[in-house]
């Protein structure tokens, strides 16, 4: 099995934040998380495995599925529980059905940042067309990273509003590339930048390409 399989992404989050929570609540289409709770995203290819995976995580604890997703290259799951043992145990026993080790997932990558400081109100009017966050106001600064694999951008997230004041315009976690849109003040924003990068930066993993 590990011979055919790729573990793309094992990303957990200790607790998550009240912004990032109720970002997630919007848009999921599984159990909704709140704030506190315990959470684990792991991504993986071929993208049909993501099936077998859940099953797994789902019976293996108390652990709720928030996610599943499924597209041509890869496919992405992720659990949620106020007890983070049941979320630890339930991405233990998917490792060990699936044959591989947490070593054996792919080191998250920054592929960009962009820090725009007072935005314009024409951009702000763009971007809040389509974001299911914070209304991103004109003359506020914002925070753009992006990460490879894409499941990462959920721990850069939640650890970014851990460390800075900011507000969470919009997370994307599917596809080859995550990204997320924070605003803020300039200082704050560079705080939140720094939280990020450390974190992402913090986990061990098997170089890949982009």
């Amino acid at each position: 099995m590990a011979s055919e399989f790729s573990l793309r992404c094992y990303c957990y989050l200790d607790r998550m934040q009240p912004q990032y929570a109720a970002f997630v609540g919007t848009i999921t289409q599984g159990d909704l998380p709140v704030e506190g709770m315990a959470s684990l995203y792991i991504e993986m290819a071929p993208g049909n495995e993501v099936f077998r995976t859940v099953d797994i995580a789902v019976k293996a604890t108390e652990a709720k599925p928030g996610a599943q997703v499924v597209e041509r290259e890869f496919g992405m799951f992720e659990v949620h529980s106020l007890n983070q043992a049941a979320v630890l145990e339930s991405g233990r026993i998917v490792l060990e059905r699936i044959g591989l080790n947490i070593e054996e997932r792919i080191r998250p990558q920054v592929a960009s940042i962009q820090l725009i400081t007072n935005v314009d109100p024409y951009q702000a009017q763009l971007l809040n067309r389509w974001r299911r966050g914070s209304m991103l106001v004109p003359g506020q600064t914002l925070l753009v990273v992006e990460c490879f694999p894409a499941a990462y951008i959920n721990f850069a997230c939640n650890e970014a509003e851990k460390g800075a004041n900011i507000d969470i315009v919009h997370v994307s976690s599917v596809g080859r590339f995550g990204r997320m849109w924070l605003s803020g003040t300039e200082s704050e924003a560079k705080t939140a930048r720094d939280a990020a990068v450390h974190a992402l930066e913090s986990i061990e993993g098997v170089k890949s390409e982009f």
